[in-house]
C-alpha cells in the first residue's frame, strides 16, 4: 500500500507590518507507531511525523518537538507576527528519514 503524505497549509494572503497572522497546518500521515504487527505477523516499522517547524524568510517561527502519541494527521494551529512580505517555509519529518514541505507567500497590505 502506497501512502501519499499531504501537507496542507492555511495562510493570509496579506498582512500589515506588524500584524499577527492565524497559520493553520496538517498534514496527511497514518501514522505507524511500531507496536502493530501485520498480516504476516512481522511489527510494522515506525513511521511517524517526529517533527514540524515554520519560518517565515528563513527566521523560525515556531518548531515542535512531537511524541509517538501524536495522533493520525497532525494539526497546528498558531500565531506569527509579519514584519515584511516573503514566504512561509513549513516542514515535516518523518521518522524514516523523509521530509515533507509546503510555502506559501505572504505580501504587505
Amino acid at each position: 500500500m502506497v501512502e501519499e503524505v499531504k501537507p496542507r497549509v492555511k495562510t493570509p494572503k496579506s498582512a500589515a507590518v506588524g500584524e499577527v497572522v492565524t497559520i493553520k497546518a496538517l498534514i496527511s500521515h497514518s501514522m505507524e507507531s511500531g507496536q502493530r504487527k501485520g498480516s504476516d505477523g512481522n511489527l510494522i516499522p515506525r513511521k511517524i511525523i517526529n517533527r514540524f517547524t515554520c519560518d517565515l524568510n528563513g527566521v523560525n517561527v515556531i518548531d515542535v518537538a512531537i511524541d509517538p502519541a501524536v495522533s493520525t494527521n497532525p494539526y497546528f494551529e498558531f500565531d506569527a507576527r509579519v514584519d515584511a512580505a516573503g514566504e512561509f517555509k513549513f516542514t515535516w519529518y518523518d521518522d524514516d528519514g523523509s521530509v515533507y514541505e509546503d510555502s506559501k507567500p505572504i505580501t504587505i497590505a
